[in-house]
């Protein structure tokens, strides 16, 4: 499979619309999940899935409203929304109950989405890893709020200046920039009728109050937890990650040099060595 080819070729009707997925890897294999951020989808872990896939069974989802998943207008495509559904993939996957239980790998807010599965929706996971997630207040950049704050007005803008707003969003989250190919192909679902909106909708949904719910219990977690973090990250600074890891009773944490925010195209095979090492 090239970059080029990454069909999420299974649907599942959840509560917040359709959810676009794949797995890849031997189906006795044993489970791992991995959740993507905003404002990106699935593909960020292109790279990295195909090399777990190598001993794992990899499920890879788009989230309702992000990626090839359901953009429509009046969509839920909240953090709570998000874990609900990630909870209903799980009991779809046949990855509940003792024994069933999955590994997850969580990037951004998939690590909020996780931790909220996790402590209020008693999802169940045999480890996590949380790589540059949003899990701690304050969270969101000034441009975030902007954005979210008169999603309105930006939802009007003409095409090309939101497609030339998106791309430079999304390119920031690099330490190194991504190449031309995979930048279009991270920016082109927030693009035409359905994307434009849906790229402001996200964001103005997208509310701190949803990890004030859990800050306070991450203490309570009992599973074994990796704390990745790219060493340049512009967006999330590294010493968020290090505070989380601090919280977490025996987490243990992992710089990756090199990289920023988007630690899988900027150091994918150094993430994917130190997942491999922490999943096996």
């Amino acid at each position: 499979m090239t970059d080029a080819e990454w069909p999420l070729d299974r649907a599942y009707r959840g509560s917040s619309g359709e959810v676009r997925w794949a797995a890849l890897g031997a189906p006795d294999a044993p489970p791992v999940v991995l959740l993507h951020g905003t404002p990106f989808s699935s593909y960020v872990w292109r790279g990295v899935a195909r090399a777990l896939a190598e001993r794992h069974r990899v499920f890879v989802w788009d989230m309702p409203g992000y990626g090839a998943s359901e953009m429509r207008a009046d969509q839920d495509v909240s953090l709570a929304a998000q874990g609900r559904v990630f909870g209903e993939l799980l009991e779809e996957w046949g990855l509940t109950g003792a024994g069933a239980e999955p590994a997850v790998v969580a990037h951004d807010f998939g690590g909020c989405v996780a931790l909220r599965a996790h402590l209020l929706h008693g999802a169940r996971y045999r480890r996590l890893a949380l790589v540059d997630v949003v899990a701690l207040a304050p969270w969101g950049s000034p441009a975030y709020r902007l954005l979210g704050g008169h999603h309105e007005v930006f939802e009007r803008l003409p095409a090309g200046l939101h497609r030339a707003l998106v791309r430079e969003y999304v390119g920031s989250a690099s330490a190194v920039g991504p190449g031309n190919g995979v930048l279009e192909r991270l920016v082109g679902p927030w693009c035409g009728e359905a994307g434009q909106p849906a790229f402001y909708r996200q964001i103005a949904q997208n509310d701190q109050r949803f990890t004030d719910e859990i800050e306070d219990r991450y203490g309570e977690i009992r599973l074994p937890v990796l704390v990745c973090w790219g060493a340049d990250d512009s967006w999330i600074p590294v010493e968020r990650g290090r505070e989380l890891a601090a919280r977490i009773p025996g987490a243990r944490f992992r710089l990756i040099e090199g990289a920023g925010h988007l630690v899988q195209e900027d150091a994918p095979a150094e993430l994917a060595v130190a997942l491999s090492g922490f999943l096996t």
